[in-house]
């Protein structure tokens, strides 16, 4: 059926083509022998094609550009007297016997140009004449196309300053008239065309209208071209006359339009100055009409006039333009009950970046705002529409984008209540923003309240929030955590004791968040607390009057519950490395009981929660490392510590990883940069112990037919001897070194496998030292 049409359309169009043509060859056969009766003749019956009804829009434009063009070459002929030898009087007088009043109409506006720009009669009159005969044709596509062409021709016609037809004062108000009388005309015309035809076509008909809007626009482009219509005339008499018939017409395209194009067409110094007229309007509208997006719009254009010149932003103080842009968005959201959501926040967005754009001082007018977007949301049971949470998130992020500061946001007493209204999903998204927001500037959080209103805003990140059943994806969650471990280590004071309130604010939250998040915030945790006890190293005791003293001794109290919490997760391989950074805090700070009782949670972790083979080992040489750093213990409980993690070593599962840990532990009898740390005769005792182990390891290699390990061993036993040979250790000899070398070549001959690469650099290293003068004595002895 549309196929069909489609196919009858283009026959009606191209039979009025041709009737133009026809009509037209003999009209120019006219012209060339100035004939007039038969020029006015042929013009009449050539523009009668116009009176189809049979045409879209689109087809009739076609056709009526086909006449325009033949209408011009018309003019032309009708302004040369001598060629036809009747006056522009008698030939205003003549076009109007033609039959129809269409074609009549016509040739009196082409007629009329002429006239005009002959000056022999008022153009205020002729214009007037024009566009009161034009009433004569009611069809809408018919008489918009007509009153289109009254518009075109008289364009360069009208009474303005400084034109050739410029008469008395009221020149340019006289122009106004015509042009809003037949900017009136024409807006009926268009809006009556959706009772054309029967309502099933409705869709069709509103393409239609559509394509035709640029038509009835026209006229409110023009007169934001005359150079007479100052601000007074606009605001007096222009703005109220068009928006009339924008609130009076009842019609949704044509009011979202209208409104669109003044904003678009006249300029921003006018809309500011009559702000509260326009937005007077933006209620009354229809419910349908998309207003959203015409005062998004105006806000768009206004707060780029007023980043235009610093001059400027006092004019919006003294309009006091948020004030009425925010009431008329108030306004706007009450008359429309049936606005969705979305819509309604899309407005407040816009409003946000006006204010942000025009007032980014004004922090009260922000929070407004946002005040305002939480009384819209506190309305709606539940934000379930994807577009409106969209919304949400680009309201919240617009003033963190804008500041750069994310300490500006927490500022806001609306903004967490704005996000309160957030499904799970989305809050999170809006948490990571903020993270990312603050570690994007070096943003520095440094007191208590602003923390403890930044972890309210993060909360879903910290937290299973009410409600929440996704099961999240291990790597985001990941992601996530390391996002707020990243965070704490952006908070930071000065001041003792308001870092210590900023560590307890975040302690007490990351402990709601359950054991599976402690393992990614403890650590930050801790060491931001470890900072802060290096910053107080040195202090003793409790300070008199503090309310929460910052103490080496307090803080070390928090951080092994802290620590605690983590080892019950259970993370104990984590836990311990805690632990021992911890007890090396305390040995800073003279605190020998707090290091030990560290040193003790070691062991108790070590004994009862670290099972696996692999992380026993990992955690023997972590002990080890530490302890030999310890110079805060006294004899007896250095002596203690080290006979524990000598046992330990001596019971690990494979022979080679007993072999390494007891010769490690040999560093723990000999330290070089503290005195009274120099026992020889134990570290040799290690060496002896780890000899023994490394033979046994041998025997079981033998057995199993992999000989590799236990020479290597060997090798790093001999490396140690040397080690504490030339540090002065008297226990060990060049005999001992000799007899160890003797045993390792002896086993080297009798296995399969080598180690030769090793054992070569150590026997060079040997030849070396030979060779220097007093270390080169000591070295003598020994034969390679």
């Amino acid at each position: 059926m549309l196929l069909i049409g489609a196919e009858d359309e283009e026959k009606w169009l191209a039979e009025g083509i041709a009737g133009i043509q026809h009509n037209a060859f003999y009209l120019h056969r006219a012209l060339d022998s100035n004939n007039l009766r038969d020029a006015l003749k042929y013009s009449a019956q050539m523009l009668s094609e116009l009176r189809t009804s049979k045409l879209s829009p689109q087809k009739y434009y076609e056709l009526y550009m086909r006449a325009f063009d033949e209408l011009r070459i018309l003019e032309m002929f009708f302004k040369d007297e001598s060629k036809h030898g009747v006056s522009v009087v008698d030939l205003y007088e003549l076009v109007q016997h033609a039959g129809n009043i269409l074609p009549r109409l016509y040739l009196l506006c082409t007629v009329g140009s002429v006239y005009i720009k002959s000056k022999e009669a008022p153009a205020k009159e002729l214009l007037q004449d024009l566009v009161e005969m034009c009433h004569g044709v009611q069809h809408p596509i018919r008489g918009l196309f007509l009153r289109s062409y009254l518009a075109q021709i008289s364009r360069d016609k009208l009474l303005d300053i400084g034109s050739d037809y410029e008469g008395d004062a009221d020149i340019v108000m006289d122009a106004v008239e015509f042009i809003l009388e037949n900017f009136t005309e024409m807006n009926k015309l268009w809006v009556r065309m959706q009772l054309e035809g029967p309502g099933r076509v409705r869709e069709k008909r509103e393409k239609e209208r559509s394509a035709l809007q640029e038509l009835v626009g026209k006229n409110l482009h023009v007169l934001s071209q005359i150079e007479g219509v100052d601000l007074e005339i606009y605001k007096e008499t222009v703005l109220p006359r068009v928006l009339e018939q924008v609130v009076n017409c009842k019609d949704d395209l044509s009011q979202y339009y209208l409104m669109d194009c003044i904003i678009q067409v006249f300029p921003d110094e006018y809309h500011l100055q009559t702000l509260e007229t326009l937005l007077a309007a933006c209620p009354q509208v229809q419910p349908t009409v998309d207003i959203k997006t015409v005062l998004s719009r105006l806000m768009d254009r206004l707060s780029k006039y007023a980043a235009s010149s610093a001059d400027i932003l006092t004019e919006f103080l003294q309009v006091e333009a948020f004030t009425k842009l925010s009431n008329a968005i108030e306004k706007v959201i009450e008359v429309q009950v049936d606005m969705p959501a979305v819509g309604a926040i899309t407005l407040y967005v816009s409003l946000l970046t006006f204010t942000l754009r025009v007032h980014p001082d004004r922090l009260d007018y922000v929070d407004q705002v946002l005040g305002a977007c939480v009384k819209k949301l506190s309305s709606i049971p539940k934000l379930e529409d994807s577009r409106a949470t969209k919304q949400v998130v680009a309201l919240l992020s617009a003033p963190l984008e804008k500041y750069n500061d994310t300490v500006t946001a927490l500022t806001l007493s609306n903004y967490p209540r704005v996000m309160d209204h957030l499904d799970n999903g989305t809050n999170k998204v809006m948490a990571m923003v903020i993270i990312e927001s603050i570690m994007k500037n070096s943003t520095c959080i440094s007191t208590a309240d602003k923390v403890e209103v930044l972890f309210e805003l993060i909360k879903g990140l910290i937290k299973d929030l009410d409600g929440a059943t996704d099961e999240l994806d291990e790597e985001d969650f990941k992601d996530e955590q390391n996002s707020v471990a990243k965070l704490i280590h952006m908070l930071y004071n000065n001041e003792p004791e308001e870092m210590l309130k900023i560590i307890c604010i975040v302690w007490k939250h990351t402990m709601a968040g359950g054991p599976k998040r402690l393992p990614f915030t403890v650590p930050s945790l801790v060491f931001s607390a470890l900072r802060l006890v290096r910053q107080l190293q040195g202090q003793e005791g409790d300070i008199v009057g503090e309310e929460v003293p910052a103490t080496p001794k307090k803080i070390f109290q928090l951080l092994s519950q802290m620590i605690e919490a983590l080892s019950a997760v259970p993370s104990p391989e984590l836990a311990l490395r805690l632990y021992l950074q911890c007890a090396e805090a305390a040995n800073g700070c003279d605190l020998e009981y707090v290091a030990y009782e560290f040193f003790t949670q070691v062991f108790v972790l070590y004994e009862e929660e670290i099972a696996n083979s692999k992380a026993q080992v990992t955690a023997i040489h972590l002990i080890i490392g530490a302890l030999q750093r310890m110079n805060v213990f006294s004899v007896e409980n250095r002596d203690t510590l080290t006979h524990k993690t000598t046992g330990y070593s001596a019971r690990l599962l494979k022979k080679p990883d007993q072999c390494r840990a007891v010769y490690s532990c040999s560093h723990l009898f000999w330290v070089d940069d503290q005195d009274g740390i120099r026992d020889g005769e134990r570290v040799l005792l290690c060496l002896k112990r780890a000899l023994r182990i490394a033979n046994a390891a041998q025997q079981m290699a033998s057995i199993a037919r992999d000989s590799s390990g236990p020479v290597t061993l060997l090798v790093e036993i001999l490396n140690k001897y040397l080690y504490y040979f030339e540090k002065g250790n008297k226990q060990i000899t060049a005999a001992a070194i000799q007899h160890l070398i003797e045993l390792i070549n002896t086993e080297m001959q009798s296995d399969s496998a080598t180690s030769d690469a090793f054992l070569a650099g150590t026997l060079r290293y040997i030849q070396f030292q030979k060779q220097r003068g007093v270390m080169g004595a000591k070295f003598e002895s020994i034969k390679l």
